[in-house]
C-alpha cells in the first residue's frame, strides 16, 4: 500500500494533538505580570510536551522518507503510536496544573515510555515490511538512544515515588538527547544516493 495516507493522516493528528495543548494554556485573570504565576508551571509542561511531539514527528517523517510502501501491520503500528501521543495533551495538563506532584508526573512518564515502546514497535514493523536489508534497518541499527531513552523513562517514573521534580528533570534530559538531531537515516539516503 501507498505511504502517502498513513503520512498525512498522521500529521493531522499531531498537529490537532499540539492545537489541543496550546488551548489548555488559559489566559489569566488580571493585567500584571504576577498573573502569569500561576500558569508557569502549565507552561513549562506545555513547553517540553511539544518538544517529544515535534521530536516524534520529525523522526516519523524521518523515517518515512526511506520507506516504499506500508502494509496493515504498519498501518496498526503507527495508530498504536498515535494514541499513545494522543494521551500526551491530557497528562501535560495534569502535570502542569498540579505542580508536578508525583501520580500526574508518573502518569506523564507512563505516555511518554508507551510513545517510546509504539514507536519502537512502529520501527519494527517498518523493518519487517521493508526487509533487513532496508536503508531503515541499516540506518536504525540497534537503536541506542531508543533503547536508554525507554530505561531512563523507567528510572524517572520509579523516582517520581521520591521526587517528582527528579523526573521531570529526567524527562527533559531525554527530550535533549533527541532534540539534538538524529542524522542516521539523513547519512543512510546521503550514501545510497552517491553508491548510485
Amino acid at each position: 500500500m501507498d505511504k502517502g495516507r498513513l503520512e498525512a493522516f498522521s500529521d493531522g493528528v499531531i498537529a490537532i494533538i499540539i492545537t489541543i495543548m496550546v488551548l489548555e494554556l488559559k489566559v489569566p485573570h488580571g493585567d500584571s505580570l504576577q498573573a502569569l504565576k500561576p500558569l508557569i508551571p502549565v507552561f513549562i509542561s506545555y513547553v517540553l510536551s511539544f518538544v517529544y511531539i515535534g521530536i516524534y514527528w520529525n523522526n516519523h517523517h524521518h523515517m518515512f522518507q526511506v520507506v516504499k510502501s506500508v502494509n496493515g501491520f504498519v498501518l496498526w503500528a503507527n495508530l498504536h503510536l498515535l494514541f499513545w501521543m494522543s494521551l500526551v495533551p491530557f497528562v501535560t495538563a495534569w502535570m502542569g496544573e498540579n505542580n508536578f506532584t508525583k501520580w500526574p508526573t508518573i502518569f506523564y512518564g507512563i505516555s511518554l515510555i508507551m510513545c517510546g515502546v509504539a514507536y519502537r514497535i512502529l520501527v519494527i514493523s517498518l523493518i519487517r515490511h521493508e526487509g533487513e536489508n532496508s536503508l531503515l534497518a541499516e540506518a536504525v541499527g540497534n537503536d541506542f538512544k531508543g533503547r536508554i531513552s525507554v530505561v531512563i523513562y523507567a528510572i524517572a517514573i520509579a523516582l517520581a515515588w521520591v521526587n517528582p521534580c527528579i523526573s521531570f528533570v529526567l524527562y527533559g534530559v531525554v527530550a535533549c538527547v533527541w532534540f539534538i538531531p538524529d542524522r542516521r537515516i539523513e547519512k543512510k539516503v546521503i550514501e545510497d544516493e552517491n553508491n548510485r
